[in-house]
């Protein structure tokens, strides 16, 4: 193995910063920033559907337009962060997203609310690798970057439950554009505080910025991303092949010119390292079976079982106490057991979770929905604590944003996937529906369209028209879920193998 994928050395291993718990409190402000903003927009979905009125695709778009434009930006932006500064680029991200979320905010047209997101993946783009590696570079004995990482990530679980219960308050008492301005304090406190105390670094020899490199990565992603998403919603078209083929060839190039510069974006030779690799596919593949799934369990909450906004944030609420829980003491199981135990134990219970779910309907108990979100929380903790670390751990300090934007791509790559692919199974299955004579098309766009457009309709005809769309609804959700859980448990098996006798505490 080279020296480029040789873990810390023995002296830096002891060394402790002074106020590294503090600075730490700063940098889980701004994975808080990224989750809430991730998860309010579930729950207000079906507000936007009524107040811009998208259609089905143009609702996708909303959805997963963010984790596009994050997905090709974030090794740019993780490799900006070591040249330039980590602290510098995490304060500047913070600032332009709380900008953009009032832009968001106040969005009157779907293209614009599109638009909006979109900018919004750009700043969120800066802020989740300078978070993780500041960590990489703020604790550097193992023990404590494990702690460091799994509050990071049980931050990140907690701003899942703290989004859609202040989302659901807000939405009950006023209009949805409220969601995105709860960001603003938040990001305010974040770059007071962190300014003062976040340290700097930076790789110390870091070579130029690559313009080419960061325009290829950025066409390759949002290339391939889109292919996959037209061919799932609309399949084949002349438009589908064009773009997976011009992206494929983007990140062809992308990945040539990184072998041949001096100072590359990215150093491919991370790849070599099993543990680095075996890592980043476990994640990108857990949440590409989660992500579309979770997507449409806000609508299923609210538009087919008739909760509010605010009891709908407190029923996903186990998912996110078993991920805090879980992510707290998944450093410590993993070094009693084993790296692959944890990480595949824990892919393989979301997996059976999301099994479980197959057998929902509209008049499915709380129950069974509850205890399935907590396994499926209990599991992420694990997997994606674990995840976390050994990428962390897998390179010097020097490349810490390289390394954790990677992690951080296949993080975001996988929900536009997730969100693209299982997302249109449940909207393919939507639009067939057999309404009453008299159904509008644009009850077959979206649920939230056919439960508007029910208002306007006689009491009797909207009332079959609804029961017949959020049973096909529920039909497309199911399968969704029998493809998630597939994924999930092939994933299980894929990381037993690839992260075999990798160590937390020596994963070189």
């Amino acid at each position: 193995m080279t020296s480029t994928l040789r873990p810390a050395t023995t002296t830096e291993a002891v060394t402790k910063r002074p106020g590294r718990w503090l600075a730490l409190s700063v940098l889980v402000l701004a994975v808080l920033l990224v989750a809430v903003d991730a998860t309010v927009l579930g729950l207000a979905t079906p507000y936007i559907s009524e107040d811009l009125n998208p259609s089905g695709t143009q609702l996708l778009w909303i959805g997963d337009v963010y984790s596009f434009v994050i997905a090709g930006l974030l090794v740019s932006m993780g490799s900006l962060g070591d040249r330039i500064g980590r602290k510098r680029i995490l304060l500047v991200g913070a600032t332009a997203f709380g900008v953009i979320s009032v832009l968001n905010a106040y969005a009157t047209t779907p293209e614009m609310m599109i638009v909006a997101r979109a900018l919004l993946g750009v700043a969120g783009a800066t802020l989740m690798p300078a978070t993780l590696a500041l960590i990489r570079n703020l604790f550097h004995d193992p023990r404590e970057r494990s702690l460091a990482v799994g509050i990071w990530g049980a931050t990140a679980s907690a701003g899942t439950a703290v989004g859609p219960i202040a989302g659901g308050f807000l939405l009950e008492h006023f209009w949805w554009g409220s969601v995105f301005l709860i960001n603003l304090p938040v990001m305010v406190v974040l770059v007071l505080v962190g300014s003062k105390l976040l340290p700097e670094s930076r790789n110390p020899n870091p070579g130029p910025w690559d313009m080419t490199s960061v325009a290829l990565s950025l066409v390759g992603m949002i290339g391939v991303v889109y292919a996959v998403k037209e061919a799932a919603a609309h399949g084949f078209t002349w438009v589908t092949p064009a773009a997976g083929l011009a992206g494929a060839a983007a990140l062809y190039g992308f990945v040539r010119r990184q072998l041949t510069l001096p100072s590359p974006l990215l150093d491919m030779r991370l790849f070599r390292h099993r543990g680095f690799s075996g890592a980043v596919l476990a994640d990108l593949l857990t949440i590409l079976g989660l992500s579309g799934l979770v997507f449409f369990l806000s609508q299923f909450l609210q538009l087919v079982q008739g909760r509010g906004p605010f009891e709908a944030g407190l029923a996903e609420l186990p998912a996110a106490i078993g991920a805090v829980v879980a992510g707290l003491i998944a450093g410590r199981v993993a070094r009693r057991y084993s790296v692959r135990a944890v990480v595949s134990g824990g892919l393989a219970a979301i997996g059976i979770a999301l099994a479980v779910l197959t057998v929902i309907d509209r008049s499915t108990g709380y129950p069974l929905l509850g205890a399935a979100l907590l396994v499926v929380g209990v599991g992420a903790g694990f997997s994606f604590t674990v995840t976390s670390d050994v990428i962390l751990s897998s390179v010097p300090k020097e490349q810490a944003g390289a390394a954790s934007a990677v992690s951080e791509t296949a993080y975001e790559l996988g929900a536009a996937l997730g969100i693209a692919v299982l997302g249109s199974i449940v909207t393919g299955v939507y639009r067939d529906f057999t309404g009453p004579a008299g159904t509008p098309a644009e009850a077959h766009e979206s649920l939230g369209g056919a439960v508007e457009a029910a208002a306007g309709m006689p009491a009797q005809t909207s009332e079959a028209m609804l029961d017949a769309a959020r049973g096909a609804f529920v039909d497309g959700l199911a399968i969704a879920a029998g493809a998630g859980a597939a994924v999930l448990l092939a994933a299980a098996v894929a990381a037993w193998f690839l992260l075999r006798g990798q160590r937390l505490d020596n994963v070189a």
